[in-house]
């Protein structure tokens, strides 16, 4: 394309919203490289910045452009071919400064190329306004030709009778006379040449600026294409915006989640770092401590032999006072019955007594 970067820096790229024409839209996730370039085929200057493969500025500066700070760190621009308006944020005062001081030096250069231009189409079309039809047609003229009226004299003309009585007298001035007509003659040749020679040139310099024009034209009309295929990828991001709110929505709502979710791992981790700082403490009094701890196993392991025993101990006696319940339930059931005969004997002998 025969373009060359001149200038570059970093920002953050911003669109306002087509639809409210105040809200800004980023058009980059982070910052990106924004550069100048100079297409000396065109003698043009464009503003261009690719966020991958997607191209999200493409802006030929003009002469009525006009790069605005609306604050420390921002500026924007309005560019009328996309029918946008293009903000920039950057990292620092000084890269704002150094790109509005380059917007306009090549806003000088755009303007002053086209003025170039325009004094190049008005030299070229000068030529064919020199050459006046009457300036051309000014030596087939019957004045040029044969002289003034009065010194044309048609043959068999009786105007003057002098002149043929006196030929002697006239030959002279007749011999001057034709000598100035060849000399008026070679004069309007070589002027003819002249004028000839200056329309070649002008018709080879038309024929060049048509050519070129054409190839301008070629140009402006891709150009056009790449802007109104942009405009429509544009036109369906703009009605993508609702979806790419809900989906910004839910990632906010996610990011909070894993945020919450971090702040516990970092909690945790902190309680683990006192943790292991309070074990390293404790690590001189380990070999204490783990002898401390074999005593304390070995006592478990007598007192769990001593408390196996007296559970066997416990349950034989359980068994022996099951035993014993048994004989007294025995000897209460006996002691009943002989209360029973004892009673009966009593009433027996009672009744004796009474019938005696």
């Amino acid at each position: 394309m025969g373009e060359q970067p001149i200038f570059s820096t970093r920002a953050h790229v911003f669109q306002i919203d087509p639809s409210t024409k105040k809200n800004w839209v980023p058009t980059s996730k982070h910052a990106v490289t924004v550069s100048y370039f100079y297409d000396n085929t065109r003698n043009v200057y464009r503003i261009i910045s690719l966020d991958g493969s997607k191209a999200i500025i493409n802006s030929t500066i003009t002469p009525n452009m006009t790069f605005t700070k609306t604050s420390q760190k921002f500026g924007q621009w309005a560019d009328s071919r996309a029918n946008t308006v293009y903000g920039l944020g950057f990292s620092s005062e000084s890269s704002l400064a150094k790109f509005a001081e380059k917007f306009a030096e090549f806003k000088e250069a755009a303007r002053l190329a086209k003025e170039k231009c325009q004094e190049k189409m008005e030299l070229s079309s000068s030529p064919s306004q020199e050459s006046a039809p009457g300036d051309l047609l000014s030596p087939m003229t019957p004045e040029s030709i044969n002289g003034t009226d009065d010194e044309r004299v048609p043959p068999g003309t009786p105007q003057h009778a002098e002149p043929r009585a006196e030929p002697s007298q006239n030959a002279l001035p007749f011999s001057h006379s034709s000598s100035n007509i060849n000399k008026h003659w070679e004069a309007e040749l070589a002027a003819l040449k002249g004028n000839n020679a200056k329309l070649t040139t002008a018709l080879l310099e038309s024929t060049a600026n048509v050519k070129q024009w054409k190839q301008q034209l070629g140009a402006y009309q891709e150009e056009a294409e790449r802007l109104h295929k942009r405009v429509t990828e544009l036109e369906c991001v703009s009605g993508q915006t609702t979806v790419i709110k809900s989906q910004k929505t839910e990632l906010n709502q996610t990011i909070e989640e894993l945020e919450s979710a971090l702040r516990a791992k970092e909690e945790e981790l902190e309680s683990l770092k006192a943790e292991v700082q309070s074990a390293n403490e404790f690590h001189p009094h380990k070999d204490s401590l783990t002898q401390k701890l074999q005593d304390t196993e070995s006592m478990n392991q007598a007192l769990e032999a001593r408390l196996s025993d007296l559970e066997q101990r416990l349950h034989s006696n359980q068994q022996e006072r099951e035993a014993f319940r048994k004989s007294l339930r025995s000897l209460l059931e006996l002691l009943d019955g002989k209360l029973f005969e004892l009673t009966e004997l009593r009433d027996t002998l009672g009744k004796l007594i009474e019938s005696s």
